[in-house]
């Protein structure tokens, strides 16, 4: 039987895991991230894929970095005959994408060549693409360089943010590979060079990234709310203290002001003037305080119409 090593982080990729097992695949180790402390009270965490390894009853290792010689060593004498990752937040050195016989393969979040990198379902939404997808894929020692193996296309609604596209690409993903695994296994899948004039990259979310631009149109920022939702989150500035903007929609109005006035506090939201049309903040979360929403917010003598968001 095949000997596959799974490494993965977050939730998209606990989904891809289970699968494996369920579908009698030998997974005869899980490599994630170490444990982090989260929240405000610092609390050391495991990733949602060392939980579902757990559950799963899966031997798990953590290391720091893989670049680590020792730390290597140790995945290495596991002798995988396949390597699969799926958003493990990690570099493979280049000794382990050539040990195992069958390869090492990735579980990507865009239909490549478009958005390598590090953050492409985020990226994606931010520039107001209608369409992404997954990516099965050889792994070279290039960034998501490598030959694709299979691809799903899946769309993005007007409504869709981060938090639902990762379930929905997770879902796509597991699906993918469990129809593509078996042809990678037998040697007979496709493998299909990138076309290295269309690649693009999405790379992990900067803090500038995250602070919106009241001269962009309504719907540039729209777009960047949802693209930065649930996580990072989006903000501006109001009276030298961050804001955080968790949603926001366009509204149609014919008040005209400047970017990032305050236009008119509505009973749901906080209209404000963009370089192209108005955004109505509808959810929202001043600095120290919980998130809420807008209608909460505006209780409080907080805002008023004329107001600048920086």
């Amino acid at each position: 039987m095949t000997k596959i090593v799974f490494m993965g982080t977050p939730a998209f990729s606990a989904p891809i895991l289970r699968m494996l097992v369920e579908e009698g695949y030998e997974v005869i180790s899980v490599v994630t991230q170490p444990d982090r402390p989260v929240g405000r009270k610092k609390v050391l965490t495991p990733t949602p894929v060392k939980e579902e390894a757990i559950r799963l009853g899966l031997p798990v290792y953590q290391p720091e970095k893989l670049k680590n010689a020792d730390e290597l060593q140790v995945v290495l004498d596991m002798e995988p005959d396949l390597v699969i990752t799926a958003a493990f937040g990690q570099i493979l050195p280049t000794a382990l994408l050539e040990a195992p016989k069958l390869g090492a393969i990735n579980v990507h979040a865009s239909l490549l060549p478009a958005y390598r990198g590090g953050a492409p379902i985020h990226q994606a939404i931010i520039d107001g693409k209608q369409e992404t997808g997954v990516t099965i894929m050889y792994m070279v020692d290039r960034l998501d360089a490598g030959d694709i193996i299979s691809q799903t296309a899946v769309p993005i609604e007007k409504q869709d943010h981060t938090g639902s596209m990762f379930e929905k690409l997770s879902a796509a993903g597991t699906d993918l590979l469990k129809a593509t695994l078996p042809s990678i296994i037998a040697g007979t899948n496709d493998r299909i060079p990138q076309d290295e004039e269309l690649v693009t990259y999405a790379r992990n979310i900067s803090r500038e990234q995250e602070r919106i631009d009241w001269s962009k149109s309504a719907y540039a920022i729209y777009n960047q709310v949802r693209g930065l939702h649930p996580w990072p989150v989006a903000y501006t500035v109001y009276n030298e203290a961050n804001i955080k903007i968790w949603w926001a929609e366009e509204r149609s109005t014919s008040k005209n002001g400047k970017p990032g006035e305050v236009l008119e506090l509505a009973d749901d939201a906080i209209l404000v003037q963009t370089g192209d049309g108005v955004l109505a903040i509808t959810e929202l979360q001043p600095a120290g305080k919980k998130r809420m929403a807008a209608k909460d917010y505006l209780k409080g003598p907080k805002i008023q119409a004329g107001d600048y968001f920086e």
